[in-house]
């Protein structure tokens, strides 16, 4: 009889899969399972899921422990009981307090106090005690004293057995992964883990005869457990076919939710069309039908809902994902992307096979996201955020089993980089171990921005925990949610939109009388002849989606320069098109019109747009309707099923095995029917929706037309933002390219964040490596409050500051004002704050004198500004080249390569970025990108082997010896040889040696 067991859900506790457990339990013939994973139900959903492939009777509980102390198993009778134990367990999660000894009144829920906890008290209708195995001999009363009713077995299944000599016993393996898991919880040493942390090494998996064996002498307790299990029963919907469980209506009625959602499409025309034609129209009745006919009326409602509150508050947004191929989400503002003009493929989006609500990803900008997400929480009943399960990778976990096995660094790390036959015994056993717990679930996260709304409580189907950021989060993940019928709303966080906001706001400041111009006019950027240039020639650093190494070599390629191609090149960008060989054929066939005849003519027909090149996620469902004879709803499973997770699902499988033989069927060589899947396999999981694409292109657009217009403003606000893709010191590079005069951090100029006055960008005190916020914060104060700082001796006398915190700001020039040196006025701030934790500012009728001493002529040398920005900015607001120990002679700039080409030249370059890759034999390759002295761009290719000899050695400027090698007119270097170049000797030092030499301190 098992009414507790336990799965690797327990985390890190249990050992055991969810579908290992049901294989082993039918493989014995029980009947009947209770799951009762430790403090969760993470594991409920999937558990019932699954249990319907075998012959196994789901039963749902929860064992309630504080750390390892059982105090009593609670098991659900039905779906009711289920939802008790949810609204028990999860304010104890939210509030992170201990669980109690005892269980509430529970209506529809069986309690069992483990034996050896019951001390004599009232036991209610629903209450019994559980008798383990190893609990038989300790009864100390005999059984006729004791109320025989109330005992049931209570067999813990934590550990799987092995058999000797006809008997089940501990698998030692299992219950040592355990040991180690408590280990890593507790933080502990193995050696000194408690045992009052740890399992019961007699809570193994006993076989049905063994049980009865056990307790043939209480024929009551097998009568009492058997009534007891046959009382319960759950019941989950499982499977795309069946109704979704969101909010079903918005408006109280879904008559009243589809007048409601037509009212507002025809009141959008307006907004989004001039002169709205028939097949506008007729798009519009095709949607508004099809969606009332599968009741996603309330979907878009929400959805409008949440943009309408987003507008009301001026929030940027992006509407993406599928849902960009509605002219309805359109109509509504929920996205900005035309799918007419595009000629989305609706049924993509929403199809007549279709059982579960449409995807729409709505991208706020990373300074809106919470507020957002706290108004749906307001705003809708029954709201919850959606987890992820962290699970433990192998490297990590090797390391944290070193840990608690006593392991030194030095020697966890010689692990992971020797063979296994190199190892000592103990270090085999990490990597066993390792390797055993490798894949479980550590603990539960977050998603990056799903959101449930369900129409029921969220507490019918899981507990929920309260993480740092203060809403309610599930015991499931994504996949588990859809099984069960609960669709996510994508609430998304991006830094693009943050920085087109705050460029807005700081042209307005920079150049009032400038902003003249309404950033969602996208046909109008379209046009625009600089954003053209800009596209053409990859020009794009700062710019949201195109700015990558990768996408601006594409964009060089193709040269790109309108819509349309922008919005391919989005999607050609993505792994799985660049590793299927695709990306080159479409480049091949973008340019070269005559290879458009090397498609398939069946591929050419479905896709011209692209050249018969699957490029967007809609192209697998194309092809495999069209080429392949799927239906729409087995093609929808069929690019479902490519996003990875999906791939073990039976259904997959059966789409996959109709593919080929539909492809036999329609006369196609199994050589091109192989070919198209692989295909489709190699990048379906990451290929984009074209309507995803598309709204990634109007953002790109957005920002592309504030690079070409207001350059400086824009890289302020990337600067502001965190910067992109690269770090922040590409973004200040930048800006000076375009004429940027970039300033240290002044205390009379600065804020917080980077400032630009005309051409002149101050950097922020916020990029001043330790200085603290609250130092920053009291100066801006100060300024406010009586103008700006006359001297020092002026700052010092309004500002409370300590000497450390002093020294930042001088070291990084911020008193430059004042016509001193920095080593004047770091000899000021000792003199006057030496012996003092803080200045003391005290407002006077008269200021008094401060003490002079006459100091020496101290030496200066710019070089020491420099070495001063690197350590406290991160880089030196000089052209790095300048700090060059040696010139390399012979040096060929970029805009000279192509006067080499396929020549062996020698450049110079500052490392930007570094992309490691694999060929396709797994081979590990790198690509670089630099700047050269001039400040162009410039991109290397280090094939394998390259590397080995000559590796990057962290930032600094490279001298690079290799090929110029040239295609579709875009030049880059293969590289022979990578050499470092040393930077002159940083002046400071040898200062700081002359003063230690004369016994001086700075």
């Amino acid at each position: 009889m098992y009414l507790n067991t336990h799965t690797y859900y327990s985390f890190k506790y249990g050992v055991i899969n969810t579908k290992d457990l049901l294989t082993e339990a039918q493989t014995l013939g029980v009947k009947a399972l209770v799951l009762t994973d430790i403090n969760t139900t993470a594991a409920c959903l999937n558990f019932v899921r699954l249990s319907e492939q075998f012959t196994v009777r789901p039963v749902l509980g929860i064992d309630i422990r504080r750390g390892a102390e059982q105090l009593f198993v609670a098991i659900a009778k039905n779906n009711e009981g289920f939802y008790e134990l949810n609204e028990f367990l999860s304010p104890y999660l939210h509030r992170k307090e201990a669980l109690p000894e005892r269980a509430p009144d529970f209506q529809e829920v069986f309690v069992i106090y483990p034996f050896q906890k019951y001390s004599g008290f009232d036991l209610k209708d629903h209450e019994y005690i559980g008798v383990k195995p190893e609990d038989l001999p300790k009864l100390i009363y005999p059984p006729h004293q004791m109320d025989k009713q109330k005992l049931v077995i209570l067999a813990t299944w934590t550990f799987r057995n092995k058999i000797e000599n006809g008997q089940p016993k501990l698998l030692k393996r299992d219950f040592n992964a355990h040991r180690l898991l408590r280990a890593i919880d507790n933080n502990t040493l193995l050696s000194k883990l408690p045992k009052s942390e740890e399992g019961s090494e007699g809570d193994f998996l006993y076989p049905p005869e063994t049980l009865n064996e056990r307790y043939a002498a209480y024929p009551y307790m097998w009568e009492n457990s058997q009534k007891l299990i046959d009382q319960c029963h759950i019941n989950f919907e499982f499977g795309t076919d069946k109704p979704h469980k969101n909010l079903q209506t918005y408006t109280g009625s879904k008559k009243g939710d589809y007048a409601f959602l037509e009212k507002l499409a025809y009141a959008g025309l307006a907004y989004r069309y001039k002169k709205p034609g028939k097949e506008i129209m007729k798009r519009i009745k095709l949607e508004l039908d099809l969606i009332r006919d599968k009741g996603f009326m309330s979907y878009f409602l929400i959805n409008w809902d949440i943009c309408s509150y987003a507008r009301s508050q001026n929030y940027f947004y992006v509407g993406r994902g599928s849902g960009a191929n509605s002219i309805i989400a359109y109509l509504l503002r929920i996205t900005d992307v035309d799918p007419i003009e595009l000629d989305l493929y609706f049924e993509r989006f929403i199809n007549l096979y279709r059982q579960n609500p449409p995807d729409f990803d709505i991208d706020f900008s990373w300074t809106d996201r919470q507020d957002v997400t706290d108004y749906i929480f307001k705003r809708f009943p029954h709201v919850c955020l959606l987890a992820t399960y962290s699970t433990f990778q192998f490297k990590a976990v090797a390391r944290e089993i070193g840990k608690v096995l006593g392991l030194p660094p030095h020697e966890i790390d010689h692990i992971s980089n020797v063979r296994f036959e190199e190892l000592d015994d103990m270090a085999r056993l990490v990597v066993k171990y390792g390797q055993l717990i490798h894949g479980f679930p550590s603990h539960l996260s977050i998603h990056a921005g799903g959101i449930l709304i369900s129409q029921d409580p969220i507490h019918c189907y899981t507990a929920t925990d309260l993480p740092p950021k203060g809403f309610p989060t599930t015991h499931f993940d994504m996949l588990i949610a859809e099984d069960v019928g609960l669709y996510k709303f994508d609430i998304l966080a991006q830094r693009g939109l943050a920085k087109i906001k705050d460029s807005l706001a700081i042209i307005e400041k920079n150049n009032p009388r400038d902003l003249r111009f309404d950033i969602h006019d996208i046909p109008a950027f379209k046009q625009d002849e600089q954003v053209k240039a800009l596209l053409r020639e990859g020009k794009a650093v700062g710019c949201f989606y195109v700015e990558s190494p990768a996408m601006r070599m594409l964009l060089r390629k193709l040269k790109v320069d309108e819509y349309l191609g922008l919005v391919a090149a989005s999607s050609v960008i993505r792994p799985g098109v660049a590793q299927s060989g695709m990306m080159r054929q479409y480049i091949l066939r973008f340019r070269e019109p005559e290879r458009r005849n090397d498609a398939h003519p069946v591929m050419l027909k479905i896709m011209p747009e692209t050249f018969g090149v699957m490029v967007y996620q809609e192209d697998v469902i194309k092809v495999a309707h069209y080429f392949a004879g799927l239906t729409l709803g087995e093609a929808d499973v069929l690019r479902r099923g490519m996003s990875g997770k999906y791939r073990s699902r039976e259904e997959f499988q059966k789409v996959k095995d109709k593919f080929f033989s539909n492809c036999r069927e329609k006369g196609y060589a199994d050589e091109l029917a192989k070919e198209i899947w692989r295909q489709i396999e190699s990048f379906a999981g990451y290929a984009f929706a074209k309507g995803h694409s598309a709204s990634y292109a109007v953002e790109s657009y957005q920002s592309l037309f504030l690079k070409a217009h207001y350059p400086l403003e824009y890289m302020v606000a990337c600067l502001n933002n965190g910067g992109g893709f690269y770090r922040p010191e590409i973004y200040a590079h930048e800006a000076m390219m375009h004429g940027g005069v970039i300033e240290p951090p002044c205390v009379n100029r600065s804020d917080y964040l980077c400032t630009i006055l005309g051409k002149h960008i101050f950097m922020g005190l916020g990029f001043i490596a330790d200085l603290e916020k609250g130092t920053a914060k009291e100066i801006m104060e100060k300024r406010e409050e009586d103008g700006a700082f006359q001297d020092l001796d002026d700052f010092l006398k309004r500002v409370s500051i300590s000497l450390e915190q002093l020294s930042l700001l001088i070291r990084i020039g911020a008193f430059r004002f004042s016509g001193k040196t920095k080593k004047e006025l770091l000899w000021e701030a000792h003199f006057q704050l030496g012996n003092t934790k803080k200045s003391n500012p005290v407002k006077m009728l008269f200021n008094p004198e401060t003490k002079r001493f006459e100091l020496p002529v101290l030496s200066y040398s710019k070089l020491e500004d420099a070495f001063d920005e690197i350590e406290l900015l991160g880089f030196p607001l000089c052209n790095p080249f300048e700090l060059l120990k040696e010139q390399v002679e012979q040096e060929v700039l970029v805009n000279d390569m192509y006067k080499y080409q396929n020549k062996i030249v020698k450049m110079v370059g500052y490392l930007v970025h570094i992309k490691r890759t694999s060929t396709k034999h797994g081979k590990r390759m790198y690509f670089g990108t630099f700047i050269d002295r001039e400040g162009y761009f410039l991109d290397t290719t280090h094939f394998p082997g390259v590397n080995e000899k000559h590796p990057f050695q962290g930032k600094g400027i490279y001298e690079i010896t290799g090929k110029v090698v040239e295609e579709f007119e875009y030049f880059s270097l293969e590289v022979t040889e990578l050499k470092k170049l040393l930077y002159v000797h940083d002046p400071r030092m040898a200062e700081e040696a002359r003063h230690a030499t004369m016994g001086i301190e700075k």
